[in-house]
Parts: structure tokens; sequence; C-alpha cells
């Protein structure tokens, strides 16, 4: 059986644009994909803590080094510049494969810097809960 869990996130980083008229998506800088494992076109959640707005939409590459965070089309109804925002992206596993999956944090600083990397550790199996 597969199971959506966490595969990665980018927590509290600051949106950079919002821009309603751009082709849908969420516009992220180039090396924070590559630090938390995002790819072009990988379906995110994104959680918006200023307002609790949460929507899903799919990633956009951004200039490297830019710090873009930048919301599109029809969701950049739901945030604007400044607000700090969690970006989600769940993946199908096995229980196997979660086992062995640490997801990827980044937590960020208001610049869209990395303040840290860390990953979390999966939890115990049901197997060992229950067994």
């Amino acid at each position: 059986m597969l199971r959506p869990v966490l595969y990665c996130k980018i927590h509290q980083a600051a949106v950079t644009q919002a821009d309603p008229e751009y082709v849908g998506s969420i516009t992220i800088d180039a090396d924070l994909l590559e630090a938390s494992g995002l790819r072009v076109n990988d379906k995110v959640l994104i959680a918006n803590c200023r307002n609790g707005a949460r929507f899903e939409t799919y990633v956009f590459r951004g200039e490297p080094g830019s710090g873009v965070v930048g919301i599109n089309g029809a969701a950049a109804l739901l945030a604007e510049p400044g607000d700090r925002v969690i970006i989600l992206h769940f993946a199908d596993m096995t229980d196997a494969e979660y086992a062995e999956h640490h997801p990827q944090v980044l937590v960020m600083n208001e610049d869209n810097t990395i303040a840290q990397s860390l990953n979390y550790d999966p939890g115990p199996s049901l197997a060992t809960v229950d067994g």
C-alpha cells in the first residue's frame, strides 16, 4: 500500500511577488529547489502563515540566487509580498520507503536564505508499534 507522506518542506519562505496575470504556479529560486529536493512541475501545497490560506499548485524554476518565491495566477489572490509561507511536497511511499526516508526541511530567513537545513526522522512503523 502507498501512503502520501512528507517528501520535503520549505518553512517560512517570504513571498517576493504575487502576480495574478502570470501563468499559474509558484516560482522558487533554483538554489532552493536543489537544496530542498523539489523539482520543476512537482505538485506542492502552500500554507500562508498570515491569513491561513492553503492552496495547491506546481513548481516553476526561478533564477538561481534570486531568493524569488513568487505566487502566480489565481493563487496570487491568496498571498502578497512579505507573507510567510510553508511549501510542502508529498510523495506516495510504501512502508519500506517511508522507513528509509528523511524529509529535507529548509527553515528560511526573512530574505529567503537558508537559516537551517534539517531532516525529519521517520516515526516508528506500525509493525514496530503494534508488533
